[in-house]
């Protein structure tokens, strides 16, 4: 794995390890290496050195820890990014995010804040 971190990769280019499918709900902690994607529904806590991906249908709410955040779902806690954060159209974010890079498109619903740390 490179240390260096691309500035923008689309979720569809990311080879997944791990996935929470539409249908499927979750609650507790969950700690990966690699890429999860999820579209269920997750209630709990996410650690990771590497990346989350939070789909169009993902109903998340957690206090996440990550590498990279790729969001288009619905994300309700607080995100902590070493490297990046993306919210992508249709995202809803409820909370504070912390990371050196924050990317948002037009038409993302952010409630919260935001701090940009270094890396």
């Amino acid at each position: 794995m490179s240390s260096k971190k691309d500035l923008s990769v689309p979720a569809t280019q990311v080879s997944i390890t791990g996935v929470i499918e539409r249908g499927c709900q979750f609650e507790g902690k969950l700690v990966f290496h690699g890429t999860v994607r999820i579209n269920g529904m997750f209630k709990g806590q996410i650690y990771t050195p590497d990346t989350i991906v939070i789909g169009e249908d993902a109903q998340v709410h957690a206090d996440v820890e990550a590498g990279v955040a790729i969001i288009s779902g619905e994300l309700i806690g607080n995100l902590k990014a070493k490297y990046r954060v993306e919210l992508h159209k249709p995202a809803v974010f409820r909370g504070e995010i912390m990371t050196p890079s924050l990317s948002v498109d037009e038409g993302v619903l952010f409630e919260g804040s935001t701090k940009m740390v270094q890396a």
